[in-house]
């Protein structure tokens, strides 16, 4: 015979929910720095790369630098995969949320390839960017990523990757 535990206030879950992500995105020191922000929607992430003087590379158009570009859609992919492998575990109460940290987080997938498609140059303004998973086994997965601005159907970057999976215990 199974216990049921009692459901948990909508409050609880959205705050365990919003714990383990500030944790896992707060160990990646490279997100703090390019500023990469996450919003949260039940288990769908979108990516917010806030606009910075910091990121503009041809200050004559101006236009956000590729580089600053292709890390934003790098770090989409893997945080939508990290938060993928992480949800079912925290959902179910298999991962421990209250010690997560920096040493308690577990692994990130790693990058085999990632190709970008800039599309457009991208203005001086916030850029958003969501990750769609086409694949995702025990040993790989391939994501596509979307980056926009102002209107989500005028992309300025898009980006598909390969990465090698953490192993699970």
């Amino acid at each position: 015979m199974s216990i049921r535990r009692p459901p948990e206030p909508v409050q609880l879950v959205k705050q365990r929910r919003d714990g383990v992500l500030r944790a896992l995105v707060e160990g990646v020191p490279y997100i703090q720095f390019l500023g990469i922000q996450f919003e949260r929607r039940g288990d769908e992430l979108t990516g917010v790369l806030p606009f910075s003087d910091n990121l503009i590379g041809n200050p004559i158009l101006p236009a956000l630098h590729g580089g600053a570009t292709a890390a934003f859609l790098e770090v989409t992919a893997i945080m939508t995969l990290s938060w993928g492998l992480i949800w079912e575990d925290m959902e179910s109460g298999a991962l421990d949320v209250s010690n997560l940290d920096q040493v308690h987080l577990p692994r990130l997938p790693k990058t085999i390839d990632f190709t970008v498609d800039y599309l457009r140059s991208g203005l001086p303004r916030d850029a958003y960017a969501r990750a769609r998973i086409n694949r995702s086994g025990r040993r790989y997965a391939s994501v596509h990523v979307e980056g926009w601005q102002d209107n989500r159907a005028k992309l300025f970057a898009q980006a598909t990757g390969h990465f090698l999976m953490p192993q699970r215990d």
